[in-house]
C-alpha cells in the first residue's frame, strides 16, 4: 500500500462497514460514516505508521485497489504480544466472494508465519456470520475471548478468532 492507496482503502472500508454491518450497528451511526474524514485518518496513520505494521492492497487489472488488508503485532492492551493481529480486511462489496480476500487473507498469514509468529489473531463481530464463515474456512477458530464495544449507546459484541502459524 502507498499513501496514494490512502482514498480507496478508506471507500472500501467505509462501503464495507456499511454492508457487513448492517444491522448489527445502529444504521445512523453507519450513514454518517464519512470516506473523506476516514481517509484523512487513514493518511495520518499511514506516515506515522510503526514498522511492524503491514498494510497490502490488491489491485485488478487495471492497478486499481479492490482490496486491502493490515495487519501486525497483537494489541493486548497497550502491550504488544508475540502473536500476530489482523487488524483489517476489506474488499470492494461488488468483489466478494471472488477470491481477493482470501487472497489478502492467505498473503497476511504468509508474512506473518515467516516473520515467526506462533498465532494470528483477529476480532469479529459476533453476528456477522459471513466473515466468520470466511475465518473459518480458513483455519480460524472461536477461542472463548468475547468484547464488546459501545456504539452509539449499543453493546457490539466481538469474537475473537486464533489460529496456530506454526507446528
Amino acid at each position: 500500500m502507498t499513501l496514494a492507496d490512502c482514498d480507496r482503502v478508506s471507500a472500501l472500508r467505509v462501503r464495507g462497514w456499511q454492508s457487513a454491518y448492517r444491522g448489527l450497528m445502529p444504521q445512523q451511526y453507519l450513514d454518517g460514516l464519512s470516506v473523506t474524514e476516514d481517509a484523512e485518518r487513514r493518511r495520518a496513520l499511514f506516515a506515522r505508521a510503526p514498522a511492524d505494521l503491514v498494510n497490502l492492497v490488491a489491485e485488478d487489472d487495471a492497478g486499481g485497489v479492490v482490496g486491502w488488508a493490515c495487519h501486525g503485532p497483537y494489541r493486548d492492551g497497550e502491550r504488544r504480544t508475540e502473536d500476530a493481529e489482523l487488524y483489517a480486511i476489506y474488499v470492494d462489496t461488488g468483489r466478494l466472494g471472488g477470491g481477493v480476500g482470501q487472497a489478502l487473507l492467505q498473503e497476511s498469514v504468509r508474512r506473518c508465519a515467516t516473520a515467526g509468529h506462533p498465532r494470528m489473531l483477529l476480532w469479529v463481530l459476533e453476528g456477522n456470520t459471513r466473515a466468520r464463515r470466511f475465518y473459518e474456512r480458513a483455519g480460524f477458530r472461536a477461542d472463548g475471548a468475547v468484547e464488546s464495544s459501545d456504539v452509539d449507546g449499543v453493546a457490539v459484541p466481538e469474537v475473537r478468532y486464533a489460529r496456530p502459524l506454526t507446528g
